[in-house]
């Protein structure tokens, strides 16, 4: 396993290459092209300020305006998670041609997947940020440097998710459609469209248990909240948890290699 791990670093030039290919396929054909990783982005942002400014508004604290860019915050990190790992699930089926190949090392596809969609992060991140920028006062400088902590270990845990279930699906066609239902659960099992002092007390130890819900919380306390970052210690657990996603992830990947030629 460590053998094939350390191997990983010779492909950098491979995965570049499949996550260029993989973002000019994805708007290949329309006109705006390119483009669209800005537009997708802040069309999404508008509608979510019309939405809690004309049609719902006074349903969230008076602390948390403008809430659409509160809820922004942690649905854009969640759209890079869920899209990951809906998208690597089915990554080795879709990349059949190319696992039959001798050399073709079978985890770089899972993890181009994740790659591509940190990219589409970045550019709503860009959005979000020019936003929050003209509405909310200005974020403290030394708290946004734990900004890239926060991604770091978001995409620790995100690879490592997408690994073991890249290998799993390629088995067993059912995780894919068994974890889009896990993720609508998940989604709502998150602060992200209401923060998580509002959840019942009881509900609280139960939402600290979802490693995402730290993450969420850890991107609203730098890109939303002013005063200090409190989230560093629920952040360092996260990372743990990510590095044991990531090696558990790899393992079961690792154990499954010489069947997945067979299975896609």
């Amino acid at each position: 396993m460590f053998a094939n791990l350390r191997h990983l670093l010779r492909y950098q030039a491979l995965i570049r290459s499949l996550v260029a290919r993989d973002l000019r396929a994805r708007y290949r054909g329309s006109v705006l092209g390119f483009f669209w990783s800005f537009v997708n982005p802040l069309l999404l942002l508008l509608i979510y300020s019309f939405v809690f400014t004309v049609v719902l508004p006074g349903t969230h604290p008076p602390d948390l305006e403008p809430f659409a860019l509160f809820m922004f915050c942690g649905i854009l990190p969640w759209s890079w998670f869920s899209a990951s790992l809906l998208e690597a699930s089915n990554s080795l089926v879709a990349g059949g041609n190319l696992i039959r190949k001798v050399l073709f090392p079978a985890e770089v596809l899972p993890i181009t997947t994740v790659l591509a969609n940190l990219a589409h992060f970045g550019f709503g991140l860009t959005i979000l940020g020019v936003f929050l920028a003209i509405f909310r006062p200005p974020a403290e400088p030394l708290k946004l440097l734990w900004l890239p902590a926060i991604i770091l270990v978001q995409l620790l845990l995100t690879i490592g998710l997408a690994l073991l279930l890249s290998s799993l699906t390629a088995l067993f066609r059912d995780v894919r459609d068994l974890i889009q239902n896990l993720l609508t659960l998940w989604f709502f099992a998150t602060p992200i469209i209401y923060p998580i002092s509002v959840a019942p007390a009881r509900i609280q130890p139960f939402l600290n248990l979802n490693p995402f819900t730290h993450l969420a919380v850890a991107y609203q306390e730098v890109l939303f909240h002013a005063g200090p970052f409190y989230q560093w210690d629920r952040l360092l657990l996260v990372a743990a948890e990510g590095l044991v996603a990531f090696l558990l992830g790899y393992f079961v990947f690792d154990r499954l290699r010489d069947a997945l030629p067979e299975e896609v």
